[in-house]
């Protein structure tokens, strides 16, 4: 519902109505982070926008996926707002596939941090022999595919900034336990736009269907300290190691199954946890917000919990 003390005639630039504040200020603060991103890497409005127009009309042509080639541009141009010859253009151009699947070192890793063979007495990834029999970095990349020689693996890692290789005793040894390409800026902005964007199709989902559909839960809590949020990081990467060692292991066990017993493969999950910490606004700011909040009664199907 909208805020009784907001204005709900006010007009866009396009001059629709904005009747449902509570969408706009949703779709504003989901559209700031993207324009900081594009303006940290020298992406321009107009080519931002040709981006959002595409969106747009591949949408728009997804909502009538039986219907005729004939009167397409204009089914679109109507749903869309745009005018008939940038939606000629827009369509002529062929929409970006998703990636179905974790680079491969990405899912090397995972198998490197969770499975009890490649790891030591205490749990850490072992240092291992690069080739030999197991448990060794030669036998460990042929458990997720054949299809990539392992020496080539272990150069992509190294190149990553994932893992060190002592050519003296010939062992490899991780450097971190998270997928996190630090010399490779196009895998990065790859993983950001998977996981966020697996995120907020769950969340999209959630409300254009009454909820429930996918899990999309998340704890919130304000009015601490520099030193408390440090006392907690710990807690958010411990409860991450955890998840993870869970859910490879039951995920591959259920890959090998479905292979084994013939199904279709034509299904996947992304299973994730954040965690963001920040200043809180001016103190005006603040404290307007905890009066709303305070008073604020909690809807039947909360997707957030406050503290």
């Amino acid at each position: 519902m909208p805020d009784s003390t907001e204005s709900t005639s006010d007009e866009t630039a396009s001059g629709i109505n904005v009747g449902e504040t509570a969408l706009f200020k949703t779709v504003s603060r989901l559209l700031v982070p993207l324009a900081r991103l594009c303006l940290a890497n020298g992406v321009t409005f107009g080519a931002a926008e040709d981006l959002l127009k595409r969106a747009f009309v591949q949408e728009a042509i997804s909502l009538h996926p039986g219907a005729p080639e004939h009167g397409m541009v204009s089914r679109i141009s109507t749903a869309t707002g745009i005018n008939r010859r940038e939606v000629s253009r827009l369509t002529k151009v062929k929409a970006t596939e998703r990636t179905k699947k974790h680079p491969i070192a990405a899912e090397l890793l995972a198998r490197w941090t969770t499975d009890a063979l490649f790891r030591d007495k205490d749990g850490a990834p072992s240092t291992l022999n690069r080739l030999g029999p197991a448990p060794s970095f030669e036998v460990l990349a042929q458990t997720v595919t054949r299809d990539i020689h392992p020496r080539s693996m272990l150069d992509e890692l190294i190149r990553l900034g994932i893992m060190t290789f002592d050519e003296k005793l010939d062992q490899v040894s991780l450097t971190r336990v998270d997928f996190v390409p630090i010399n490779d800026s196009r895998q990065m902005l790859g993983l950001l736009g998977d996981n966020v964007g697996d995120h907020l199709d769950a969340a999209v989902a959630n409300v254009l269907h009454g909820g429930g559909r996918h899990l999309e839960q998340a704890v919130f809590a304000d009015e601490l300290s520099a030193e408390s949020i440090e006392t907690l990081r710990p807690l958010f990467n411990a409860q991450w190691q955890a998840l993870r060692e869970q859910m490879v292991p039951a995920i591959t066990a259920r890959i090998e199954t479905d292979k084994r017993a013939g199904r279709a493969l034509d299904q996947r999950v992304r299973i994730g946890l954040y965690a963001f910490t920040d200043t809180t606004a001016d103190a005006e700011t603040s404290d307007k917000y905890r009066a709303t909040r305070r008073f604020r009664k909690p809807g039947p199907k909360e997707n957030q919990n406050e503290i």
